[in-house]
C-alpha cells in the first residue's frame, strides 16, 4: 500500500509530506495533521478524503497562505471543493484550493470591516453558469454557517467564477473577462435600444445565453456555417438591428482579439430584433392603456 511520510504539520488540516511519486507535496484533509509527528506514515487508501498539491508553485503559495487563514476555513473549503467535485463529476484545477481560500478569507475580512463590494455581473454570471452558480450558493451558505458570518449575495457570483475557472481549467481572469464582456454587450444593447431588459426575464436569459455561446465558439475556434441567404434577409428586413449586431461583434473582436465569423451577425440580429419587437409591443400597450 502506497503511503506518504509527514515532513511538517502546518495545522490540523494541512501537512507537508514526502510522496513516493511526486516528492514533496502539500496534503489537505480534514484532521490529517491532528496528532501527527514528523516521519509518521499515512497510507493513501483514503485519498478521496484529501487533496494533494503537486505543483511546486501551488505548494509555495499555499504554504504562505495557511498561517494567515482561520483553520476552520481550511476545513470548510475542503468540504466545498469535495462538493464541487462530486457535483461537477470533473477533475478540478488544484489552484482552486488557493484561490477559493484566499478569496473567501478576504471576503470575510471585508465583511467584518463593513466594506461592501458590489458585483456588477451577478446576473450575467447566474445566467451564463447556472450549475456553477448553484454550487457557489451552497459554498456561501456553508461558509456563513461554519464561520458565523453573513456574506452578501454578490459573493455567490465571485465564488461561481472561481468554480468555473477550476472546472474549465481556465484562468480566473479569462472567466471574469467573459462575464464582464457579456455585461458590457448587454448594456450597449440597452443603451442603443433605450430599453431596460428585465434581469429575470426570458428575453434577458436568451440574449445572455446566445452571447455566451458566441464567446465559447470563438474561444474554441469553432466556425459558424455561412448562411448568405439569411444574412441578406436580416440586412434587408432589420437594418437597424443588423447594424447593432455588427457593432456588438466589433466590440467582441476588439476585446477578445479574435475575428468573429460574419454568420454570427445574422444569428445575433434575430435575438436583437426580438428585443426590439418586445420594446415596441410594450410601448403599444402603454399607449393603448393611456388612451382608454
Amino acid at each position: 500500500m502506497s503511503s506518504i511520510t509527514v515532513a511538517k504539520v502546518l495545522n490540523n488540516n494541512v501537512i507537508i509530506a514526502e510522496h513516493p511519486q511526486y516528492a514533496e507535496v502539500v496534503v489537505i484533509g480534514k484532521g490529517i495533521g491532528f496528532n501527527r509527528k514528523v516521519r509518521d506514515h499515512i497510507n493513501l487508501s483514503s485519498v478521496e478524503k484529501m487533496f494533494i498539491l503537486r505543483s511546486r508553485e501551488e505548494q509555495e503559495q499555499y504554504k504562505q497562505l495557511v498561517p494567515q487563514v482561520d483553520e476552520r476555513l481550511i476545513e470548510v473549503v475542503q468540504e466545498i471543493v469535495l462538493h464541487i467535485m462530486h457535483s461537477s463529476r470533473q477533475p478540478l484545477n488544484e489552484h482552486i484550493h488557493i484561490a477559493l481560500t484566499d478569496h473567501i478569507s478576504f471576503a470575510i475580512r471585508r465583511h467584518e470591516q463593513d466594506i461592501a463590494i458590489h458585483n456588477p455581473f451577478l446576473y450575467e454570471t447566474k445566467e451564463i453558469y447556472p450549475e456553477e452558480y448553484s454550487m457557489a450558493e451552497y459554498a456561501v451558505d456553508r461558509i456563513n454557517e461554519a464561520m458565523g458570518v453573513t456574506l452578501p449575495a454578490d459573493e455567490v457570483g465571485f465564488v461561481a467564477l472561481h468554480i468555473v475557472s477550476a472546472i474549465s481549467n481556465r484562468h480566473i481572469s479569462e472567466v471574469k473577462e467573459h462575464s464582464q464582456l457579456i455585461g458590457d454587450l448587454v448594456n450597449l444593447v440597452e443603451n442603443i435600444l433605450e430599453y431596460h431588459i428585465p434581469r429575470e426575464s426570458l428575453d434577458y436569459s436568451r440574449l445572455v445565453t446566445h452571447l455566451r455561446f458566441v464567446l465559447e465558439r470563438l474561444r474554441r475556434g469553432e466556425a459558424v456555417q455561412e448562411t448568405s441567404s439569411l444574412d441578406g434577409l436580416m440586412k434587408r428586413e432589420y437594418p437597424e438591428m443588423y447594424s447593432l449586431s455588427w457593432k456588438l461583434t466589433k466590440v467582441i473582436e476588439q476585446r477578445m482579439r479574435i475575428p468573429v465569423y460574419p454568420a454570427e451577425v445574422s444569428y445575433l440580429t434575430i435575438h436583437l430584433q426580438r428585443l426590439a419587437q418586445k420594446k415596441e409591443d410594450e410601448a403599444d400597450m402603454r399607449r393603448s392603456s393611456s388612451d382608454q
